[in-house]
Formats: C-alpha cells, structure tokens, sequence
C-alpha cells in the first residue's frame, strides 16, 4: 500500500486529502492519505522517522519555501522558482518539486483575452514566486504588490486608478479570505475595476472569495484555485508514480 500526505499549518480545510482519498476510491487504488499539520517543519524529520512508508508529501502555506533546505535533493524548476509544493520520498531519501506553473498555466491559459498583456501578483510568498514564472511563460509583464515595502514591489497603498487600468490581470496568492476568515481580502482599490479585469484568486473555500466578489460588483471576471489544484494534484500523482 501507498501512503501520502499533506504537510502545512492550519490545513483542516485543504483540498487535497478529500480529493485523493476521493481519487483512490475512484480507481481502486491502495492508498492512504494523511494531514500532517505542523507548527514549525523541525517536526519533519519525525513526520518522517514515524512514516518510514511514506511515499510522497504535498506542501502548502507557510512551508513552500523553508522546505528546501530540509530536503535531499531539489528539481531543478523548482530550484529557480525557489518554492517546493510536492515531495517524492524513495529510500529514504527526499527530492523537491513544483506543479504550481504547471497547475496555474493549464488552468489561467484558457482565461487569457487580446487585452491582457500585464499582472499584479499579490503576495510575495512561495505561490507568487511560481504564478510570476507562469506569467512571463506566458508573455506576461508583472508586477509583486505586497504589505511590505521592497526593490521592485509596489505595496497596496501605491495601487491607483493607471496601475489598475494598466493591469488588467490581479492574481492573488496570498491565503487572505480562506475558510473560515472569508471576510479578509487584499485592500486593491476595487473602485478601479472594470469589465476588462480578470481577478485570479488561488483560494478554492469559499469558491467565490471575498476579493472575487468584490471583482464582481465592477463586471469583472473571477476565476477561484480549484481547477489549478486539481491539475497540480494530478501532476504530484505522476511525480510520485515516475
């Protein structure tokens, strides 16, 4: 049997081991699928003493990024990304992917109009680093808004009416507005919306987030994660498997 798992903090709600286990019943697949919610990742190394059959780890927020330098080897995508949201365990030994390009691309892709050309991508964590990749992929120009002032970052108080008019894709990585603090969502001036606007939202619960309904009271088209997570979760499931 097959043993796999989630490694995050806070993940009673994630998508992921519903889906699998959902997906193993499916296709009469011998497998099991844990949560391993975790405040701080030295409790890895015990995760993986305790599960020496552990065969494969899906990572979330807050660990995409820290998790690399607790890992044996890193593929080399997800070395420039410098995000790890998939593990592959064979003896013994751990080896870091991303899907989150892959996920992202196969689901944004069909959403692109003529007038899309440039992106906000809202967070500046492990997700963002992946979806800024995806986009430039994509012919994209991009632009990191985050709550904290950088080189090359716009903070959300230096949003206004031409830098939303001029970006007419907003991405938000961020995990602001998922269940159950569905109120929270990133502060862009919502004002400055229009019917040109895609808002991408990587939250998947609720299925239309606060930011997404915020999107379309201006006529904009929204867009939630669940489509990205499942082609990520089937990317994992080949990993895992090659």
């Amino acid at each position: 049997m097959k043993n796999f798992g989630l490694l995050g903090r806070n993940i009673d709600y994630s998508f992921s081991k519903p889906y699998f286990e959902k997906k193993f019943t499916n296709e009469g697949i011998e497998a099991t699928y844990q949560n391993f919610d975790i405040s701080d990742l030295s409790e890895l190394k015990n995760i993986l003493n305790s599960n020496p059959d552990l065969n494969g780890l899906n990572v979330t927020i807050p660990y995409k990024e820290e998790i690399i330098k607790h890992l044996d080897e890193i593929d080399e995508s997800a070395k420039r990304i410098g995000a790890v949201n998939v593990i592959k365990i064979e003896k013994g030994k751990t080896k870091g992917y991303n899907t989150d390009i892959y996920g992202f691309t196969k689901s944004f892709f069909p959403l692109i109009e003529n007038h899309h050309h440039k992106a906000l991508i809202l967070g500046s964590g492990g997700a963002s680093k992946a979806i800024k990749k995806a986009l430039i992929s994509m012919g994209f120009e991009t632009q990191i808004v985050s709550r904290t002032a950088a080189e090359g970052v716009l903070t959300y108080d230096d949003l206004n009416a031409e830098i939303m008019k001029d970006h007419q894709v907003i991405v938000n990585c961020t995990p602001l507005g998922t269940h159950p603090n569905i109120e929270n969502h990133p502060q862009i001036p919502y004002k400055y919306l229009s019917h040109k606007h895609l808002l991408y939202d990587l939250v998947y619960n609720p299925p239309i987030t606060t930011f997404l309904a915020l999107g379309k009271e201006h006529d904009t088209k929204v867009y939630n994660g669940q489509k990205m997570l499942e082609f990520q979760a089937e990317k994992a499931w080949e990993i895992w498997h090659q």
